[in-house]
């Protein structure tokens, strides 16, 4: 349960990734598909629901689109029973952020920007993408602290 919405996946749980791993969910989750993980290749993220944003961000110029699962929908996957979220980059830089940052907004795992897969060098492969202009109380530097880049692994807390 997350801020009382209970979140849960059919009892067959989650499938088997088939290729590379972008994504490891570790921590207090109720379905796991590897050991006591969960962990998505880049068609198990894209199966879920996803999301569209086009936001100005204070790492790129111009207006961007970034499209990728909604993070709701991954707690949801995992059945995530935590309100707190370790993400984790590749250069092992971590956040931690509320979950009802992912609740409250439709903050992205963006796997594309302006059409086109993220790499390691634009922030990918997974980048935390909140709807800055949407919102604009999440204009400050808690918010930009938990937009972390090139994501590698979430940890429920």
């Amino acid at each position: 349960m997350i801020y009382g919405i209970t979140l849960s996946m059919p009892a067959w749980g989650l499938e088997q990734p088939s290729g590379p791993i972008l994504l490891t969910v570790s921590g207090n989750i109720g379905k796991t598909n590897v050991g006591d993980t969960a962990q998505f290749d880049r068609a198990m993220l894209e199966s879920l629901t996803g999301g569209r944003t086009q936001t100005h961000t204070p790492w790129h110029d111009g207006l961007m689109t970034f499209e990728g699962p909604l993070g709701r929908a991954v707690l949801q996957a995992v059945d995530a029973r935590g309100d707190a979220l370790r993400v984790v980059a590749l250069n092992d830089y971590a956040a931690t952020i509320p979950v009802g940052d992912w609740q409250r907004y439709d903050v992205l795992l963006a796997l594309t920007a302006n059409g086109e897969p993220l790499r390691v060098r634009d922030y990918g492969p997974i980048f935390v993408i909140y709807p800055f202009d949407d919102h604009p109380e999440l204009k400050n530097e808690d918010i930009v602290t938990r937009s972390v880049w090139q994501v590698t692994r979430i940890e429920v807390q």
